[in-house]
């Protein structure tokens, strides 16, 4: 199965229209299926006193509100339109996360998308997780930062969206009988993604628990993948080796600008890394089934054992411990045949290092 690559430019545009271009051709340049964006109207995202994350004051070495910081990072409506229109040229899919109703409208009902992604931060905003559902949506949904049982309110809010009458009121009660349901079943296994993540930038390794992603497949049934965070590009690699189908990173055209992202990025070149190393686990899983390869058939007679005579042999000879042995090549009897053979005779005779044909 081949695995979709997100290649997460988020604001590391630092709201600036010709670095989100340059975003646009790094991420198709590097292989990514899509690159996505982050879409939002700062007032509309927070309150004039919601305070930026540690993280956050660390990387910008600035301390501010969330909404001076996210003021400059906004990237105008007219901006977005070109921006699909370029990845369209290239052949790269545009995605952008919606922090609020208003993008979201923007995002589904002008731009067209298709497929939608919950960031982790929203995934407990069960209004807003609904209005995604209610597009009718592919839908990504990150879950950094939740439990089990917060994923499975989400899901149930999410099912509820596909498959109840816009007339149904939402209720806790109501989303619980949509997730049970075979319907909401039914569309979040066609329709959803779940994303095992660690909120945290950079996500500190013995903390990414990717293990996790097992743990969310086994639990939902549904397509699993793993939004990083980490510094560099092992724990993604190493996420689709265990099964993850969809890998999301950050990545910036300069670790060293400006902003709250970049640092935890990857650089272009490592983005390229990194989608070439993953192509190359996907051709490494393989199917599954234990059999002989095409290439290892060739070297089975070159690398396995026969039974052989070890000295002269004639017909009519009890063979023994003393006149056969186990020897390359491996295009004779097989050794599982030795005691059989130790109760016969030959039928034949046999210089020392023939094959027995018995």
């Amino acid at each position: 199965m081949r695995t979709l690559i997100i290649a997460e430019a988020g604001v590391n545009h630092n709201g600036d229209e010709a670095l989100a271009f340059r975003l646009v051709d790094a991420a198709f340049e590097a292989g990514a299926d899509i690159v996505k964006f982050q879409t939002f109207k700062a007032k509309n995202l927070v309150t004039e006193q919601a305070t930026q994350a540690e993280y956050q004051i660390a990387n910008t070495q600035k301390q501010e509100s969330q909404l001076a910081m996210l003021s400059r990072l906004e990237l105008s409506y007219a901006t977005h339109h070109q921006l699909v229109k370029h990845c369209q040229s290239l052949g790269i899919e545009f995605l952008s996360t919606a922090f609020d109703s208003e993008s979201l409208a923007f995002l589904v009902n002008d731009l067209g998308l298709k497929r939608l992604k919950i960031p982790s931060g929203e995934l407990t905003n069960a209004p807003l997780v609904l209005e995604h559902a209610r597009t009718g949506c592919d839908i990504i949904v990150s879950t950094g930062m939740a439990t089990l049982a917060e994923v499975e309110l989400a899901l149930g809010v999410i099912a509820f969206g596909y498959t109840a009458a816009h007339s149904e009121s939402p209720s806790v009660e109501a989303f619980e009988r949509a997730y049970a349901s075979k319907a909401g079943q039914k569309a979040l296994q066609e329709k959803v993604t779940v994303l095992h993540c660690t909120t945290e930038y950079p996500a500190p390794l013995a903390e990414i628990n990717l293990k996790a992603i097992d743990t969310l497949a086994s639990a939902f049934n549904l397509s699993t993948g793993y939004s990083d965070h980490s510094e560099g590009i092992t724990v993604a690699i190493a996420a689709v080796a265990r099964g993850a189908v969809l890998i999301e990173k950050h990545f910036t055209l300069d670790k060293t600008m400006p902003g709250p992202d970049h640092k935890a990025s990857l650089e272009p070149e490592e983005l390229v890394a990194m989608v070439s190393a993953i192509r190359q686990v996907e051709l490494a899983l393989g199917s599954g089934v234990k059999s002989p390869t095409a290439s290892e058939i060739k070297n089975k007679a070159v690398a396995r054992k026969s039974l052989v005579a070890t000295q002269n042999i004639q017909a009519g000879e009890s063979f023994t411990g003393e006149n056969i042995s186990i020897k390359r090549p491996g295009n004779g009897i097989s050794p599982y045949r030795y005691w059989e053979l130790l109760e016969r005779t030959a039928s034949r005779d046999y210089h020392a290092g023939d094959l027995i044909i018995e």
